[in-house]
């Protein structure tokens, strides 16, 4: 029992469990929300690197030079995907986001040398224009899906599920099915859109082998196929995408984000992304396929920092999407307009009934800052120069961040880091990610 004053609250019915209860009592309906869970959950920040001194010998960051170079794809593709830095652009769809915010990444993912993804609903000739490096996805809804498109693509992604949702389908609710998503999608215009949870043409790793089959053939064996799944039964999951025939797995940890969904499935579906990292290294270890398959971690990924305690657990990329919508300017409490003037729209969030910094409503496209809507008025907000600037400065600060993590671990390439240069900070990510508590040589439940 928690005390407060005179009174007495419970821990179990507090006050947010019984405004839930009262919610779901007068309306009748769940709620949906977008962005990723709220609560606790452990993180990168649980683990700190043990860096060069007397036993290593650090790289003179001036002078010594950290390769960042990634290849993904290396196991089936004639052309695998070749980066300039192991951070890439995890799926997000036009109709979730704006047209300007797509353009707005590929723009920036192009100057940082890196890859893009389209998301659910197809690809736009702004998307395919903007990003060198394109991955497209293949989703249970097949909105939007074109063999044309396809071919035009550097990479294929076959979405399984997703982190804020395993298990669960895609949503994008009336209001953001625009004229031109609606005709994308072959939907009517300003209704709700549903997505299938499961794909319709396969139930399991033999029929996701043929598919993968057929895509190779569709593109002649040119670009690498990835399986995109949400970190839930990881060590099997990993084991039967690799089986099926993938060249890359992406991993959505718990923490990832999402247009809309349910909130229950966003808070109470799934296992974070640092015990999922390290169950899916284990997976591609007792298949002896480290290095032939890659890994891509996401869900959650916020600093350099993360980036560099990903790889050294063994991701060879990492995929950011909540990240690169706050660098683009999601939850800022002004935007910048064509004249460079900062414009106030804390009214705008007012009108959500929420505040900068809080706001969790991309479902309901009235975004303040032109990110996730297809309202024209709101999308000229956000100017793609503007965007693509700012998310391309985050993206140089993170990969600036991960070289200097490296070189101060002795390491000449970023994918050189390694678990032996990492410590927990508690108990619990101790036992997650397998790596000693700090100061001892103690690995929980070993």
């Amino acid at each position: 029992m928690v005390k407060t004053g005179a009174r007495e609250e419970s821990f179990s019915f507090n006050r947010d469990v019984v405004a839930y209860i009262n919610s779901a009592a007068e309306r009748g309906v769940y709620d949906i929300r977008g962005m990723g869970a709220k609560r606790y959950l452990p993180t990168f920040d649980d683990l700190v690197f043990l860096t060069a001194s007397m036993s290593r010998y650090p790289l003179e960051g001036y002078r010594e030079k950290c390769e960042t170079k990634t290849v993904l794809g290396t196991r089936s593709a004639k052309k695998p995907v070749e980066l300039d830095t192991p951070i890439t652009i995890a799926g997000m769809s036009f109709g979730a986001l704006s047209a300007h915010a797509k353009e707005s990444i590929g723009r920036a993912a192009t100057a940082a040398g890196t890859s893009t993804t389209t998301g659910d609903g197809g690809m736009t000739l702004e998307e395919r224009a903007s990003s060198k490096t394109l991955v497209y996805q293949c989703l249970p809804s097949r909105y939007g899906f074109n063999p044309d498109d396809l071919r035009k693509a550097d990479a294929i992604e076959v979405v399984i599920g997703q982190g804020a949702k395993p298990g669960g389908g895609g949503m994008l609710l009336g209001q953001k099915v625009s004229a031109r998503v609606a005709d994308m999608r072959t939907l009517p215009e300003g209704i709700d859109q549903r997505s299938a949870c499961r794909h319709p043409d396969w139930t399991g790793p033999d029929d996701l082998a043929i598919k993968i089959h057929e895509l190779r053939e569709l593109t002649d064996w040119q670009v690498p196929i990835y399986v995109k799944i949400g970190a839930s039964r990881v060590l099997n999951d990993v084991k039967l995408a690799v089986k099926s025939g993938a060249d890359v797995v992406v991993l959505d940890g718990m923490q990832g984000g999402t247009a809309a969904t349910q909130q229950v499935f966003i808070e109470h579906a799934g296992i974070p992304t640092l015990p999922a990292l390290r169950q899916a290294v284990e997976a591609l270890d007792e298949m002896d396929m480290i290095g032939t398959v890659q890994l891509v971690i996401s869900g959650g990924i916020r600093t350099g920092s993360d980036v560099a305690k990903a790889l050294a657990m063994g991701a060879d990329a990492v995929a950011l999407g909540q990240g690169v919508l706050i660098a683009l300017g999601c939850n800022s409490a002004c935007y910048t307009d064509v004249q460079g003037s900062e414009v106030d729209v804390t009214p705008d969030y007012e009108k959500l009934g929420t505040a900068p910094g809080y706001c969790h409503h991309c479902q309901s496209g009235q975004c303040p800052v032109g990110i996730t809507t297809q309202d024209d008025e709101l999308e000229r907000r956000l100017v793609v120069e503007e965007g693509a600037r700012r998310l391309g400065n985050y993206l140089s600060v993170l990969t600036l961040e991960l070289v200097t993590l490296a070189r101060a671990c002795g390491k000449s390439k970023v994918h050189n880091l390694e678990r032996e240069d990492l410590v927990a900070l508690t108990v619990e990510a101790a036992a997650m990610a397998k790596r000693p508590l700090a100061g001892t040589d103690w690995i929980p439940g070993t």
